[in-house]
C-alpha cells in the first residue's frame, strides 16, 4: 500500500455520493446545533485565515490540486492548518500542513528537511491568495510567510476520484518557477474566476515583498534532485510490552 497512482480498492457501494452515506437528519442537525452552544470548540476559533493555494503530489508532479488552508497561528513561529478540497460547508478534509519560520526550520535534521517546501515563490507568484481580503491587507503577513516552510501530508487523494480517505497518506509539495513544479494554467484561471482576481496581476504587484537571498537547498528537494518521496505502509511485529493472547 503506497500513496502511488494506483486505483484503490473497491469503492464501498451506494448512491455515488463523496463521502458514501445517508444525509444528515433534522435530529442530527438539531444535535449539532446544541453542542456548538455548548462546547467552547476553542482549537477551531483559533483559525484565523482561509489561505486558497495549489500543491503538487511529491511523487507524481503532474497531479495537482486547488487547496483551502484554514490557519491557526500558535506562536510567531509556528502555524497550523487543516486543508479542504474547497470552502464550500460539505468541504472534504483532505491533510494537514504545518508552517514553520526559518528560524526553526533551520535547527531541524538535513534527511527531515527534505520533506518540507519553501512558499517564497507562490506568493510572489499571486498564487497564495486570502480570497475576499485586500491585497493591502494580508501584504503584512505575506511578507512574514515569505521565508518559511511548510510540511503538507494529504490523507485524502480525492482528485483521483477517491470516495474516502484510502491508503497510506501523500507528501505534497508547493509550486515553483521550475518547469515540472508550475501550476497547470486551467487550474489556476478556474480558480481566479471563482475570486474574480488575476494571480498574474496579484504577482505583480507583489515585487515589494521579500523573498529569502537563499532558499534551504534540502527543501523543494525535487527541484534538486528529480525525485520525490511516497510513503509504503508495510506490516511489522508490534512491540509487546506483556504476553499477547
Amino acid at each position: 500500500m503506497a500513496s502511488s497512482d494506483e486505483t484503490p480498492g473497491q469503492m464501498p457501494p451506494g448512491d455515488g455520493s463523496v463521502p458514501p452515506g445517508k444525509a444528515m437528519s433534522v435530529a442530527q442537525k438539531a444535535v449539532d446545533k446544541g453542542v456548538q452552544l455548548i462546547q467552547s470548540l476553542k482549537p477551531m476559533k483559533q483559525m484565523g485565515q482561509h489561505v486558497c493555494t495549489f500543491a503538487l503530489y511529491s511523487h507524481d508532479l503532474s497531479r495537482q490540486i486547488e487547496t483551502h488552508h484554514y490557519v491557526a497561528r500558535l506562536n510567531h513561529d509556528f502555524l497550523q492548518c487543516a486543508v479542504y478540497d474547497s470552502d464550500a460547508p460539505n468541504a472534504r478534509l483532505i491533510g494537514v500542513e504545518y508552517i514553520v519560520s526559518e528560524k526553526i526550520f533551520d535547527t531541524l535534521p538535513p534527511e527531515e528537511q527534505k520533506l518540507w517546501h519553501s512558499h517564497a515563490y507562490e506568493i510572489i507568484s499571486g498564487l497564495w491568495v486570502n480570497p475576499g481580503v485586500p491585497e493591502m491587507v494580508q501584504k503584512q503577513e505575506l511578507q512574514q510567510l515569505s521565508p518559511t516552510y511548510g510540511k503538507f501530508w494529504c490523507t485524502w487523494q480525492v482528485d483521483r476520484g477517491d470516495r474516502l480517505p484510502l491508503g497510506a497518506p501523500a507528501l505534497m509539495v508547493s509550486p515553483q518557477g521550475e518547469s515540472m513544479g508550475t501550476v497547470k494554467p486551467e487550474l489556476i484561471r478556474k480558480r481566479d474566476e471563482k475570486y474574480k482576481i488575476s494571480s498574474e496581476e496579484l504577482g505583480k504587484s507583489r515585487v515589494d515583498v521579500l523573498v529569502p537571498e537563499n532558499i534551504n537547498p534540502n527543501a523543494d528537494y525535487w527541484v534538486q534532485t528529480g525525485k520525490g518521496f511516497a510513503v509504503d505502509v508495510e506490516q511489522v511485529e508490534m512491540k509487546k510490552h506483556s504476553p499477547f493472547p
